[in-house]
């Protein structure tokens, strides 16, 4: 019974340890901002389209793999 405690007090710091890295790479993001004056960082707004486009890339890439014809499908879907 004790090695199972042991192996259960692993896993749970293991899980405890992911949970707090995640939370922490989350909350470190930076977000956008507007100025007093109502206007957008410009480099923040262009640091965020770029990831952006990174992760439709990502997506599109995984729905190539994975349904080889989604394009085809969706374009018929709207016309």
């Amino acid at each position: 019974m004790a090695v199972f405690e042991f192996i259960l007090a692993i896993v749970a710091m293991v899980f405890g340890s992911i949970t707090l890295w995640i939370f922490l790479l989350r909350k470190g993001k930076r977000s956008v901002r507007i100025e007093p004056d109502g206007k957008y960082n410009m480099d923040e707004l262009s640091a965020m389209a770029q990831s952006l486009t990174e992760r439709i890339d990502i997506l599109e890439s995984i729905l190539d793999a994975e349904v080889p014809d989604w394009r085809e499908q969706n374009e018929h879907g709207h016309e």
